[in-house]
């Protein structure tokens, strides 16, 4: 019976995994699973479809067949008497079941989705993070790791050394000296870390409407990557004339203003690259989105040079994404992409509704890097 429900369990699991990929390019680009995202779980509202069971009444409310009634009593009355009001309908009832799927599911089924190729660590054996393992006994240690059978053990063998054991009357009652504990040993093992680091052009050409496709986008590059790295730490940048490192809350819900130097933003990575992140021990992600619109006087020049210079040959990948808005000029995508036609670790993306989300998350992952 066990085995029964759990195949029915897994055969649920499928079905909903099927309907997630069927509408997931509506989820990717309308952000509903934002908002419904818990500490590991998404909850996805999923039409018509109702896990069956079993429903008993015992408060006996009333129904067919239960209670008093004459013939010709209608069966839909109201407590005020009345009949149900409204007219007939043809179509089925709407039933709307909210289901919980990990970040690691939903990671998968993008990547199938989208095709996305798994990442290939440019440093798999650059972190060592430290574990603690049971793997000796020691004789002392605190009482709450007490191993009851080496104390048992010891008690016994010291009990038969000595000549006090009775078979016939087995007694064996530990002492101090006899008691074993687990004891524990560090060890170090390889792990791949990677850092995102987002910018975001906040000037008076990006409104709101901007900031929610950088966001949008942001939260399925954060579910893709941690599916392929264990330890994912995120940096985020702002910038307008001038660039600041802020936390997630400030990155999303800066208000927009004054004009607009990429190139403070880039310094600011360039600077955090050299000082905390060091290409040799970090996989290093850069998403720069913007409107396309950067303040003359050589700036995009200054930007052109420090990406050639000092930030692609340190990132795994830089990505620039070129958000429509009937403010901005549109221009630095085409610098970007003249400038550096054949760098294999610059992706370029223009998007210019919400529904470019989805094909701009494959132009950034699709290349595996």
């Amino acid at each position: 019976m066990v085995q029964r429900i759990e195949q029915d369990l897994n055969r649920f699991r499928q079905i909903v995994r099927g309907v997630v990929k069927k509408e997931l390019k509506k989820f990717v680009t309308t952000g509903e699973l934002i908002g419904k995202k818990g500490k590991d779980l998404v909850s996805i509202p999923i039409n018509q479809i109702e896990i069956p069971n079993f429903r008993y009444e015992t408060r006996k409310l009333g129904g067919v067949g239960q209670g008093d009634g004459d013939l010709g009593t209608p069966i839909a009355v109201g407590e005020d008497g009345q009949e149900g009001a409204g007219a007939a309908g043809n179509a089925p009832g709407r039933h709307i079941l909210e289901v919980d799927i990990t970040l690691e599911e939903l990671a998968d089924i993008l990547g199938e989705e989208l095709e996305l190729p798994k990442i290939q660590p440019k440093n798999k054996n650059s972190i060592a993070a430290e574990k603690d393992r049971y793997t000796s006994i020691a004789r002392t240690g605190p009482e709450s790791l007490r191993h009851f059978k080496r104390t048992f053990r010891e008690a016994l063998k010291r009990e038969i050394a000595s000549g006090n054991y009775d078979p016939k009357r087995p007694m064996v009652i530990p002492v101090k000296e006899d008691r074993r504990y687990r004891s524990w040993r560090t060890t170090k093992s390889p792990e791949t870390n990677a850092v995102i680091i987002y910018v975001m052009d906040v000037s008076g050409s990006m409104g709101d409407e901007q900031k929610e496709v950088v966001r949008i986008e942001s939260f399925w590059i954060d579910t893709w990557l941690k599916r392929q790295y264990k330890g994912l730490k995120t940096k985020y940048i702002i910038h307008d004339a001038a660039a600041q490192l802020v936390d997630e809350d400030t990155f999303f819900h800066t208000r927009e203003s004054g004009g607009t130097r990429i190139s403070s933003a880039y310094e600011l990575c360039r600077s955090l690259i050299q000082q905390e992140l060091s290409p040799n021990d970090w996989n290093i992600y850069v998403f720069h989105f913007s409107d396309g619109d950067n303040w003359g006087g050589g700036d995009t020049e200054l930007c052109l040079e420090m990406l050639r210079k000092d930030i692609l040959p340190a990132v795994n990948l830089f990505c620039y994404g070129q958000v429509a808005s009937p403010y901005g000029s549109g221009a630095f995508i085409t610098d970007l992409a003249k400038a550096f036609s054949d760098e294999e670790n610059l992706v370029l993306s223009e998007i210019n509704r919400r529904e470019d989300i989805y094909k701009s998350i494959k132009e950034f992952l699709g290349k595996g890097k």
